[in-house]
């Protein structure tokens, strides 16, 4: 703490003007027989970080009514969050340390990490059939434990199937189904119901894709921003002899809309248990 035995006659406060800090507050509380000036404290409060400030005006009534002067915060405000600024305009009687304060905890909450799921892939299986107007194509029923989990810990997994051999050829109306169904039939959420046209030939991926509807806890009619979709490969079947393919693999994945990469398995499990296990709040 700064020795004041050379200055006499002068009060403590005129003394620290020119070491603002945390610990020039601490020693104006201790040393000061009465409040200093508010234009002391002022001069102060120019030097100080929004979090020593916000402190400094718990001091007392004087200090709260200086340190939460809009001389203050006005520039702090501007430098932090320019854009509220500019609600003064419809309602002048704001202060700017109010601003500051509804900014800050805005930018805390955006930055804080998303709750862990209360859904995990050990509670989840995946159904899957695809089929022709008179046949069926691939049939999956495979626990998402079971599953080879992406190396990035992405909500994207790949099966391999053995079907029986059927004729390549382009077939027109395939009936694509993908359902995830909650361990123990407790629910079951329709991941992708949609017609399409298959190319079934040898060394040809075929992918099909449906936009995933809003989570019950968000109103409106919008899309939730996020696809579902799901690959079908096909290899040469009997040493590619006969003209006759079968399905050899089957790829499902969940993609954002806004980056066209696929969606963390978090993310995912987040979103589905909207619809499997729901809480009492979304319910």
């Amino acid at each position: 703490m700064p020795r004041l035995t050379h200055v006499t006659n002068t009060p403590a406060y005129i003394c620290i003007l020119s070491i603002p800090s945390i610990n020039s507050i601490r020693f104006l509380m201790k040393s000061c027989i009465c409040s200093p000036p508010w234009e002391v404290l002022l001069r102060v409060g120019t030097y100080l970080d929004p979090k020593t400030l916000a402190i400094s005006s718990c001091v007392s009534r004087s200090w709260s009514i200086s340190m939460s002067s809009d001389h203050l915060w006005k520039p702090i405000c501007s430098a932090h969050f320019p854009s509220l600024c500019n609600l003064r305009a419809a309602d002048p009687t704001v202060p700017y340390r109010r601003l500051f304060s509804i900014g800050y905890i805005s930018l805390k909450r955006r930055l804080r990490s998303p709750s862990k799921p209360r859904l995990s892939l050990d509670d989840v299986v995946f159904a899957i059939d695809v089929r022709s107007r008179d046949s069926s194509i691939v049939t999956v029923a495979k626990p998402v434990c079971d599953l080879q989990p992406d190396p990035n810990g992405l909500f994207r997994f790949d099966m391999d199937v053995c079907e029986l051999p059927r004729m390549a050829k382009v077939l027109d109306g395939v009936m694509v189904m993908w359902n995830v169904v909650l361990k123990g039939w407790q629910g079951v959420f329709s991941m992708m119901e949609c017609k399409g046209k298959g190319s079934f030939v040898p060394g040809v991926e075929e992918w099909f894709s449906s936009e995933l509807p809003a989570p019950g806890c968000c109103s409106g009619r919008g899309g939730s921003g996020l696809v579902a979709d799901l690959r079908l490969g096909f290899c040469g079947a009997d040493g590619g002899s006969g003209g006759k393919v079968r399905a050899g693999k089957v790829g499902v994945g969940v993609l954002s809309v806004v980056s066209w990469r696929y969606v963390t398995v978090d993310d995912a499990l987040r979103y589905l248990q909207h619809f499997l296990s729901p809480s009492r709040d979304e319910s």
